[in-house]
Parts: structure tokens; sequence; C-alpha cells
């Protein structure tokens, strides 16, 4: 279970954090080093690595990984033990030489990645650890061939950004370039998802699998852990019965022991029966995540850190350089599979940055507001589900702050020159209520435009002395509709 679990998280904290979030336990020698009587403990971080770094378990023999150092203490000679060699000073290694749980090949796979996932030392892009950048420990300076720092301004989380500031801070040079993240980083999330589409019903039948068999294999791990308490409590129960009762010492040193391996037992009982009333009865429609990647890349359940080791999974490297004259960040990908392909991202311009207005409620508020004041632009904008460029709903205030700023046009009522009515206006101009022109309108019997779906209605003012707007608005306690030339009527006028 580790060497799967590193296979699929790649760090060694990782699978410590995952095998304690399912409390589960290592055994460890109660005697010393005999190691005859065991006890089994919660997992500790220590084990996790030297299970990962000891060649045995490829099914290797090793003599020699250790060896002495000599030192001059107090000006005598003291030998200290213990001391790991580099591999190439094992005196002994014998592959292949039992049955192991890994081979050999991910094996040294294994002890590259522990040594790429520790801080600060060098040998090309770090693991995904999290944090707040996709890019950071991928991105490599195209002038200087120097990796990319990453920082953080603004307020918190803040929003990274990319510099190559190494020969300003070593060499007092000028900076190579620099540029905001959050594009590129939306960039490269889109290439990613278009490059991972055509094989998304694979993986996501793959997940499901493994969905499954992740589940299988908590239930058999709590169930031998269960066998073995229950095997634990029985060997007390034996050791405690064939005691003499006249040793009262012994027998409540058993008596103790006894009793702590039946409380492992209900321990372990009822995490069984938890875990198996907690299992879902269908399996999560993975199918639904290949239809709509990019819902699932933006759900609120998916880490930074599963995110960055999906795109290091697929990108080897990434190459950033500026095109000053184009003001554009040229990106270029070396993935995996030895194919490379450019990504060209705009740099802002001054003053640009992401909380812009969206361009459909600009255009919508472009079309309004010859004609509307900018409480029907706000109501209008609400409705249609459009909302500011901080995601807020919209206010009279708002509207008018983006026009001022965008130079749009402002409403003005004398403007209209009477030409066109509002629902309001041409209701109080026939002296009926809203809901009378809301039926004519619907009946198609009076003639009105909507700039956008949503928008209030205008009406022409010419449009309400027509003869079928008189003829409805005279037919008194009967419905305001248009009859048709082929209806009969019911009961006929007398």
């Amino acid at each position: 279970m580790i060497f799967a679990r590193f296979r699929e998280l790649g760090s060694a904290r990782q699978v410590h954090l995952s095998m304690r979030a399912d409390q589960l336990h290592f055994p460890r020698p109660s005697d010393g080093k005999r190691m005859i009587n065991l006890e089994w403990t919660s997992i500790r971080y220590r084990n996790v690595i030297s299970v990962l770094k000891n060649p045995f378990y490829a099914g290797a023999y090793i003599y020699g990984k250790s060896g002495k150092l000599t030192e001059i203490v107090d000006g005598r000679a003291r030998k200290t033990y213990g001391h790991p060699k580099p591999f190439d000073d094992w005196e002994v290694v014998i592959k292949d030489h039992h049955e192991g749980y890994v081979p050999w090949a991910e094996y040294e796979r294994n002890q590259v990645l522990l040594a790429a996932n520790a801080y600060g030392r060098k040998g090309g892009p770090k693991s995904g650890r999290g944090g707040r950048s996709l890019l950071a420990g991928l991105l490599t300076c195209g002038r200087c061939g120097r990796r990319l720092a990453v920082g953080y301004v603004g307020g918190e989380p803040g929003r990274p950004v990319y510099r190559c500031d190494r020969p300003n801070l070593m060499l007092g040079l000028p900076r190579c370039l620099g540029f905001g993240g959050t594009r590129v980083e939306s960039a490269v999330a889109v290439e990613l998802l278009r490059a991972v589409e055509p094989i998304a019903i694979e993986a996501a039948q793959q997940a499901e699998r493994m969905h499954m068999e992740g589940l299988n294999e908590h239930r058999r791990i709590v169930e031998l852990e269960l066998q073995q308490a229950r095997y634990d409590a029985s060997l007390a129960e034996r050791r405690y019965a064939a005691c003499d009762p006249d040793n009262r010492l012994i027998a409540a040193q058993l008596e103790h022991a006894w009793e702590v391996a039946l409380r492992r037992v209900e321990e372990f009982e009822s995490r069984l029966a938890a875990r198996t009333s907690t299992e879902p009865s269908s399996t999560p429609d993975f199918s639904g995540l290949a239809d709509d990647l990019e819902t699932a890349w933006n759900a609120l359940g998916v880490t930074m850190r599963t995110r960055q080791q999906l795109l290091r999974s697929l990108v080897a490297d990434i190459v950033a350089d500026v095109d000053d004259a184009t003001r554009e960040v040229v990106l270029s990908i070396h993935w995996r599979g030895g194919q490379h392909s450019q990504l060209r991202v705009r740099k802002p311009r001054t003053g640009e940055h992401g909380c812009a207005t969206p361009e459909d409620a600009l255009v919508v508020m472009r079309s309004m507001a010859g004609r509307w004041s900018d409480e029907h632009i706000a109501a209008t904008l609400n409705r249609m589900g459009l909302p500011t460029g901080q995601a807020k709903t919209w206010t009279a205030h708002r509207v008018s702050s983006v026009r001022r700023v965008r130079q749009i046009h402002a409403y003005r009522s004398a403007e209209k020159d009477g030409a066109w009515l509002t629902m309001s206006e041409a209701a109080a101009a026939l002296g009926v209520s809203h809901h009378v022109i809301r039926r004519l309108i619907r009946d198609g019997v009076l003639k009105a435009e909507q700039v956008v779906s949503g928008a209030p209605w205008q009406i022409r003012a010419s449009d309400l002395a027509t003869d079928d707007v008189k003829a409805a608005i005279s037919r008194k306690y009967r419905p305001c509709r248009a009859v048709s030339e082929d209806q009969l009527p019911m009961f006929t006028d007398t």
C-alpha cells in the first residue's frame, strides 16, 4: 500500500498523511532487537521513508550501505556507525535476489522523486506540493535559462507573478522578464484540457475502476486489522487462563493486556460497521466529468496540488519569453511525449485588470443607455444574470460609474421626444393597468420592442391609436385579446 500510494501521490509526506487519515497501523517490535513480539501502532513518517528507501523491498540484496566514521575526540579515536554511503560505494548489490514488492526500475524512480521533493535541491522541476500558483517550478526563462521565481502581489490571497530576477539579485544585472500569472495559468489550463479531451472517456473509466478498488482495499485493510485484533484478544485470554491465580501480580498484568485487546477489537468492529454504513450504494458518475472537463477542473473540491500533479504528469517543462513588440507572453510547452507547442498570451494594458466589466454587459448597456434610465439597465442586467466585474449584482450607481468610465451617453428623457413610451407611460395614456398592456403585447395586439431579452418593453406612441388596440380596450368585462375571424361565439349578443 505504501508503494501504491506513493505511485499515486508522489510524496512520502502525503502518503503518511493519507494513511494516518485512514487510521492504518504499522508493526513495531516491543522487545527491542529480538523482534519476536510486535505491537501495531499508528504509522509514522519514518516508517514510510524507511520502506520507500529500503532496496530489500525491490528484491535486491545489499551489503555495505553504511559505514563507520572515526573522529578524534579529546585526544582519543571515537568510532560511530550507521553513516549512509552513496549508491556507487555499496559493497554488494545483487538485484533480483528475491521476489520484491516493486521492480528495481521503480525503486530507482522513487529515489529520484524523493530527492526532487527535498526542498532547495537542484535537479529539475519540483513536484507539485500545492500552494497558490499552478506553474511554480515549471517555467524556465527563454533568455538566460534560469527557473522563474514566483511571487504574489495584491491583497490576500494575492495574484501570482513570475519573474526572472536571479541575474539582478546575484550579478546586479537588469531583470530578464516578468509577467502576471493569472492569464498565463488560465491559458495553460485550457491547453491542458484540450490535450486531455481525446482520452477523457478512458480516463473516466479508469477513475471509476480506481475508485472501486480503493473502497475495496480500505474495507479489506480494516477486516485484516480486525482479524489481527481478535487473534491478539484470543491469545491474551489463553495466557490469562493459563496463569496461576496465586500469582496475583502476573494475573493482573495479563488481565489488563486482555482488556486492552478487547477494547481494540471493539474499536475495529465499530470502524468496520461505520465504513459499511457510509459506503455509497451507487458509484459517482465519472462519465459526466469527461463531458465537461472545465467544470471538473474548476470544481471546489479540486485542490491546487491535484491540478499541479496533473499538469506535471503531462508537461515536462515550459520555456517563457516576452515579445515586447506585441506585448505577448510566448510559452513553449514541452510535453512528456516529446511534442512541443507554442502558446501566446496577451499581456494586460496599463490599468487593465481582471475585474473588468464583461463585454456582454457593456453591449447591453450601450444598447439601452440612450432610452432607459440606470435603474432600468441595472434591473435588466440582473435579470439576464450578467454580474459586474467583481461578481456583484448591478445597481443604478454601478451602472452610472461604468458609463462614465466607458464614455457611454447617459439617459435623457428629452431625447425620447414622445416617440417611444415605456409600459407605464402607455398604460397611463390609455387609462389601463400594466397587466392590460402586457396582455396586449403578449397577444400581438400591441406592437412592442425589446433591446435585448429581459429588457423593458418599448412601445411606439403611434401604435396606441390603431384600430385593434382601440377595439381591445373598448371591450368591457372581457379579456383584452384579439378575436379570430374563424372563432364562433358560444353565446350570441342579445
